[in-house]
């Protein structure tokens, strides 16, 4: 395979829908590392425990991801370690600086796995988080590092670059925490209107790609329901129920005073593509056609 091809350029000639398309993640552990991150991020950094704590995460169903500030940046006062339960209607953040890397292996990860706190501190700031990570995927690298520059002059105390996320093919991908909302395609102009419009209160659904709390056909109900209703208030929408049989989930939710039902019908295939610029072969594109949309009530 040639080394020139490009996952994220090669998607945005592809019918590849952003929606449907967030990582399945409720537990999210962050901690700073402004070394380099290699291809796994944990294992293969310069942080001392990041094996071992890559394995305690993992037993607690837990994401583990590295961060660290755009430029230039020490730990020498301490790492910046941040907990997120994505709750889709109760999403919490906690944080705290940790000083000795020891520590970390310390963290409550069963709690957080679970949804409780690992005994850090309670933050209402947001984290909002690029992918850059080059080692893992070029395309992060040369679409998130512009992105993240213009986010960090615009809101410099939330941005920070992040380790792999998931979904390279849709690189400028950005993560906002602590409600697990993945957005995707993002340039430097689009990274600034996600954060400012998360802000203060609202949701991007241009570049959404989906909130990680909810299973991916979930995630496409919302966004197509949000569309059709012209509602981006964050709280809006709360679902209610679901029920899928085979590859049809009906997805019942409340919004602006009403319930809905949002018909999703998910294939895989048969269009195929290399979804990573490190992938050697095509894989099958997954795909939520969303087939129906009711008022209930």
């Amino acid at each position: 395979m040639s080394d020139t091809f490009r996952c994220a350029v090669t998607s945005s000639g592809r019918p590849d829908d952003l929606a449907g398309t967030a990582s399945q993640v409720r537990a999210f552990l962050l901690v700073e590392e402004p070394g380099p991150w290699g291809v796994d991020a944990l294992r293969d950094s310069r942080l001392p425990v990041g094996a071992e704590l890559l394995q305690a995460a993992h037993r607690a169903g837990v994401r583990p991801l590295l961060v660290r500030r755009p430029g230039r940046s020490d730990v020498t006062a301490g790492r910046r370690v941040f907990a997120a339960y994505a709750d889709p209607h109760q999403p919490w953040l906690e944080t705290t600086v940790v000083h000795d890397v020891a520590d970390l292996l310390d963290l409550d990860l069963t709690a957080l796995g679970r949804g409780g706190s690992p005994g850090l501190t309670p933050t209402d700031e947001p984290v909002v988080a690029v992918c850059t990570h080059g080692r893992h995927d070029t395309c992060c690298a040369e679409l998130g590092r512009p992105a993240v520059a213009a986010l960090a002059a615009a809101h410099p105390a939330e941005t920070w670059q992040v380790s792999h996320i998931g979904g390279d093919r849709f690189a400028g991908n950005l993560l906002v925490l602590p409600h697990g909302l993945y957005y995707g395609r993002v340039d430097p102009a689009a990274a600034i209107a996600v954060a400012s419009a998360h802000l203060t209160g609202h949701l991007d659904l241009d570049h959404l790609r989906g909130r990680s709390g909810w299973a991916m056909p979930v995630q496409a109900a919302e966004i197509a329901l949000r569309r059709q209703l012209g509602e981006t208030a964050l709280g809006a929408v709360r679902l209610e129920r679901r029920r899928r049989e085979g590859g049809t989930t009906r997805v019942e939710m409340l919004a602006v005073g009403r319930r809905w039902a949002i018909t999703v019908h998910s294939t895989t295939g048969p269009v195929t593509g290399r979804l990573t610029c490190r992938a050697t072969r095509e894989n099958p594109l997954p795909h939520h056609e969303v087939r129906e949309i009711v008022a209930l009530s």
